[in-house]
């Protein structure tokens, strides 16, 4: 059984690393590739995809790496964890990826919080962000479900490196990562005025993932990889 204070310190600091992994990046690309937009976001990409992929295999076996309030939603509506664990993960999540984008910005010597001033919350992107979080939870419990979890960290990776290009919203596709971004003015911000319209098309896509998973996956059974 989980040690909730364990999980809890899981969730703390895998999402912390997340957001520095994803601000730090986006920060150096910027300061790496000043005039080249689309390099700039190939390097924080990959940097994402890369550390992602990292994160989810050092707290797997002590919180589960969810690192996101959706995944820990649907999880919970799936019937495998219960609210208490919702109280629990969803402020570790959040005060994580906040205490994260702080901590890159430090880094990069940029002022520690810095709003920004990116301005996201058009048609196209939200769309996106209703795709992009949608394939990300469907992503997730169908590898649970048909028991090959154990695959999560690479395919969540390389799913949300990829999904960087293929939406136009780069895919926060993560309520606490969001509310964390609009704390740093670099590439990867988001203007607080964005922010409650991601998050609402972050669990509206949420919500489509879990019936499509239910749906497709009806029962949990072990399969090969």
């Amino acid at each position: 059984m989980t040690d909730p204070i364990r999980a809890a310190a899981g969730e703390f600091l895998g999402s912390a690393g997340l957001a520095a992994v994803v601000i730090g990046s986006g920060i150096a690309a910027q300061q790496l590739s000043p005039t080249d937009v689309g390099l700039q976001l190939f390097e924080n990409a990959f940097a994402t995809a890369l550390g992602l992929a990292v994160l989810i295999l050092v707290f797997a076996t002590v919180s589960g790496s969810h690192f996101n309030p959706v995944v820990s939603l649907v999880d919970i509506a799936l019937h495998r964890k219960n609210w208490a664990t919702a109280a629990v993960y969803l402020p570790m999540q959040t005060l994580g990826c906040i205490a994260g984008a702080i901590l890159a910005n430090v880094m990069f010597a940029v002022p520690p919080v810095a709003w920004s001033a990116t301005e996201r919350a058009d048609g196209p992107r939200l769309l996106s962000e209703v795709v992009a979080t949608a394939g990300l939870v469907f992503l997730i419990f169908a590898l649970v479900r048909t028991g090959r979890s154990h695959l999560a960290a690479p395919a969540v990776g390389a799913y949300i490196g990829s999904a960087y290009f293929f939406t136009s919203s780069t895919s926060f596709a993560n309520p606490a990562i969001t509310v964390a971004r609009m704390f740093t003015d670099t590439f990867a911000g988001i203007a607080p005025s964005s922010v409650l319209p991601f998050i609402a098309a972050q669990v509206a896509g949420a919500a489509i993932g879990y019936v499509a998973v239910r749906g497709l996956f009806p029962t949990t059974a072990a399969v090969s990889a």
